[in-house]
This record gives structure tokens, sequence and C-alpha cells, in this order.
């Protein structure tokens, strides 16, 4: 009678040991996995991010060639970070903080009329993709500096061509609803 119940607590331990092997396998795999996961999403809101800078760029673009009063509307979503419109210092560009390193840092990488730029602080990676521009920018024709967050739903963004200042520079205006 003895011998049954030491074979039946001898499969409750091994059980439980086994279980416990589980989960610390499962408890490796993701602290190892973890940190690449974030990685690879913060990689991939930069490159979401440059596709929106470079989308921002080409509407600018396409609007200065025609005459005053030319308007495009743009969906703008942002997932994670921000996207500012400078109007003191004619230029538009997004910071992003995060986990993954971007480009070598404190030195400056051009991607067409981009300019990306990482700083690095301990782990975390500021990525910050600038577009200057010869126009003048503004918003809603202040020069003011204007933070876009993140939102679940995207953004309405209008971009017009208002004309020449008095300096004869192209005003570009932006409104986002």
């Amino acid at each position: 009678m003895k011998e049954v119940y030491r074979k039946k607590a001898q499969v409750w331990v091994e059980t439980v040991v086994y279980t416990m092997i589980a989960f610390v396998m499962i408890a490796l795999v993701l602290a190892f996995a973890k940190p690449k996961i974030e990685e690879m999403k913060d990689k991939s809101i930069i490159d979401q991010s440059i596709g929106l800078m470079e989308e921002i760029d080409l509407t600018v673009s396409e609007i200065t060639q025609g005459s005053s009063g030319n308007k495009r509307v743009l969906e703008v979503g942002v997932n994670d970070g921000v996207l500012k419109i400078d109007g003191e210092n004619n230029r538009v560009f997004f910071e992003f903080e995060g986990k993954y390193t971007y480009s070598e840092p404190g030195i400056p990488l051009s991607r067409g009329n981009l300019i990306i730029y990482t700083e690095k602080t301990g782990k975390i990676s500021k990525v910050n993709i600038t577009r200057s521009y010869d126009y003048n920018i503004t918003y809603e024709l202040g020069d003011e500096l204007k933070s876009i967050g993140k939102a679940s739903t995207p953004y309405s963004m209008l971009i017009s061509n208002k004309g020449k200042d008095l300096q004869n520079k192209i005003i570009i205006d932006f409104k986002v609803s």
C-alpha cells in the first residue's frame, strides 16, 4: 500500500518540477525576446515617421509649384512620438524616444531632404527627423511651435500655399484637425 502512495507522490513531484522548468524556460525566452520585440516596434515607428515626413515634404513641394491658394489634405497618423511644426524656424520635425538606435548617435544622417539625428542617453535613444525649408512655414498663419502627439485616429492636415510674404518667401500654412 505504501508503494502505491509513493508512486502517486512521485508523479505529482515530477509534474510540479516539469511545470516549473517549463515556466523558467518561458521566462528566459521572454527575457531575451521582449527587448528585441520592443526594438523592432521602435524601428517600425521610426520608418513610418520617415515615410510621413517624406509625404509632407512631397506635398509642400507640390503646392509650391502651383499658384497661391493651392491646398492639399493629408491623413497624418502619429502612433508614437511627436510631430512638430516650427513656424519660428521654418521647419517640420518629428521626435521619438525609444530603445532602437536608428543611426550613429551624435552624427546627422541625410536621407533625401530629411536630416535624421540620434541622441543616446543610457538605453534610451532620441531620434529627431527634421526638414527645414526656405519657405515661410506657419501654423494657422502664426509663427509658433505646434506639437501633434500620438492619437488613435489619424489627424487631417491641411497644407496651403498662401502666396508670398514681405521678404518674397512663399508662405506654407499648416492646419491640423
